[in-house]
């Protein structure tokens, strides 16, 4: 195999296939509380209500995240019906973007098109990346439209052809009326480390950069005035400063994490299966650039790493810190990830590919014991075809860990094939299990199937059960328990029923347990019951 080239043309054809599977297999897994079900929710407000400049949670005004995620999810839900499928679909067409977008600019980058294969496969493996497909909040957006501008703006400075200044600053403008600011960060440091090393300031800096501020102020514009719309100029202020500046200092958000190093051991989850090759190529890379005094080097660019490195700092010291923050940069990690494993190719360095290997295959192992405990302990067969399919991968993955290629092509194909057979296995055997003890969509069924007045259907304020909202298509009033009237139907959960001061009959209860926060006494059916609350479908009394 040619030293440009770690993947064939076949393998590359079987691996996109195989994330096609995982990707579209998502679409049908059930929404998970709190803030997938959530988003879904608001978005579903705007497609039944049509009314796309007011955003709600629940029955309050939200002044937090900006419009873009819940107006394509709404648009989707327009065109095809209120269904998590629809809900999930704009989120799967941004990711698509993102790793076309990842491709290219890997290209661009380094004149390879494997190794932009490379690095659009490993971004697609990227497990944070594939959750984001199926819990869907408004980082799939966000990922792909901050990979597309930097692309564009790479494409300009190279090119300078005006089309791509204005796509840049468009997308730029999609990505922030998704997330704000940290998108502005994400984008602006990854252009400002490629123009540092490749020194080209006036092919940036010249007349038809205007033309992105343009572009971009065009874009903003419908999120700006919707803002505007329903809140005045505070809306405007919170999302062009505001917003930001509270997470950073935790102003109005409860600190999350005080941990500098948070975002540098997340890593380590969100970016597998690559992620231990992604700090091994840091510290080299880092090194590279250090002992070369920054000299410009044929073949070396310094997007990747400078942007790792100057988002990271910025992002470790905000007070308010989540795990998929880091889905933005994801990209330009995958490209990073990819060019380090191809100049470990080129430079034949054997020692150290064997070393990651060796423990490569002790995530691998590790990994397939623990599906094993899963499937007997939780999960059983719940369908079969799905499991047989799952079962044919895992043995093909065993089968090419054994194979006699050269170990760098094993190690990005084993590793791309493991992602793909864990989240099959996830996607269709784990999570339509777990969601079924959300005891909020068990309650929704309960109201479809026996067709309950739905009108007549209350929650209290700030007991919200999203996917009760979700799954019987309307936005259920919010109403104080003082309020509440004989003949009245009310979801509740158990601590909230344990104060009623009223008389009350229950016509439908529901075991419940919040799944995006899982422990192993959950995961363990002797300790499980435990672990379960209960969410009641009360009637009010006369």
């Amino acid at each position: 195999m040619a030293q440009d080239t770690l993947l064939s043309n076949r393998q590359l054809i079987f691996l996109y296939i195989g994330f096609a599977i995982v990707y579209i297999s998502g679409l049908f897994i059930p929404l998970m509380q709190n803030d997938s079900a959530q988003h879904a929710t608001m978005a579903m407000r705007m497609a039944l209500n049509n009314d796309f400049l007011n955003i709600y949670k629940g029955d309050n005004p939200y002044l937090d995240k900006p419009h873009m995620h819940f107006w394509l999810a709404a648009v989707s839900m327009k065109l095809f019906g209120i269904n998590p499928v629809a809900y999930r679909i704009p989120a799967l067409l941004c990711l698509a973007l993102g790793a076309f977008s990842t491709k290219k600019l890997a290209e661009l980058l380094y004149g390879n098109k494997n190794l932009g294969h490379t690095a659009a496969l490993m971004f697609l493996s990227a497990q944070t990346v594939i959750l984001s497909a199926h819990d869907v909040r408004t980082d799939a957006v966000l990922t792909g439209f901050v990979i597309f501008a930097i692309w564009q703006f790479v494409k300009f400075i190279k090119t300078q052809k005006l089309v791509f200044v204005i796509l840049a600053g468009l997308g730029t403008a999609v990505a922030f009326s998704s997330k704000g600011l940290m998108t502005l960060v994400i984008i602006s440091f990854s252009v400002f480390a490629y123009l540092l090393y490749s020194r080209e300031w006036t092919r940036f800096f010249n007349f038809k950069i205007i033309a992105a501020a343009v572009s971009f102020a065009v874009g903003v514009s419908p999120m700006l005035y919707a803002y505007h719309h329903q809140f005045g100029v505070d809306g405007i202020k919170f999302i062009l400063l505001g917003q930001s500046v509270a997470r950073m200092t935790g102003d109005g958000f409860a600190a999350t994490n005080s941990d500098y190093l948070f975002f540098f051991h997340t890593l380590l989850w969100a970016f597998l299966p690559f992620s231990l090759l992604f700090y091994v190529g840091v510290f080299d890379r880092t090194k590279f650039f250090i002992t070369s005094k920054f000299k410009k080097t044929i073949g070396a660019e310094f997007l990747t790493l400078g942007a790792f490195w100057m988002v990271m700092l910025v992002f470790s010291f905000s007070k308010f810190k989540l795990p998929h923050y880091l889905n933005g940069l994801i990209p330009v990690l995958a490209i990073f990830t990819a060019a380090y494993l191809f100049h470990l190719y080129r430079n034949r360095e054997n020692k150290k590919i064997k070393i990651l290997w060796i423990i490569q295959l002790v995530v691998i192992f590790t990994s397939i014991m623990g599906l094993g405990l899963l499937i007997t302990s939780f999960t059983g067969i719940p369908n079969i075809g799905m499991y047989m399919l799952t079962a044919v991968v895992f043995a093909l993955l065993l089968y090419r860990i054994f194979g006699t290629e050269n170990l760098f092509s094993k190690y990005a194909y084993v590793s791309v094939l493991f992602a793909i057979a864990v989240n099959l296995f996830l996607n269709t055997q784990f999570y339509p299990v777990l969601t079924q003890y959300q005891g909020s969509i068990k309650l929704a069924e309960y109201v479809n199937r026996h067709r309950l007045a739905k009108q007549n259907i209350y929650m209290l304020t700030n007991d919200e059960a999203w996917a009760f909202d979700f799954y019987t298509k309307q936005n259920t009033p919010r109403i104080e328990q003082t309020d509440l009237k004989p003949g009245n139907l009310v979801v509740v959960y158990d601590g909230a029923l344990k104060d009623f001061k009223i008389p009350y009959e229950i016509v439908s209860s529901a075991d419940n347990f919040r799944i995006t926060k899982l422990s192993l006494k959950f995961l363990d059916p002797a300790r499980r019951p435990g672990q379960l609350s209960k969410i009641y479908l009360i009637k009010i009394k006369g």
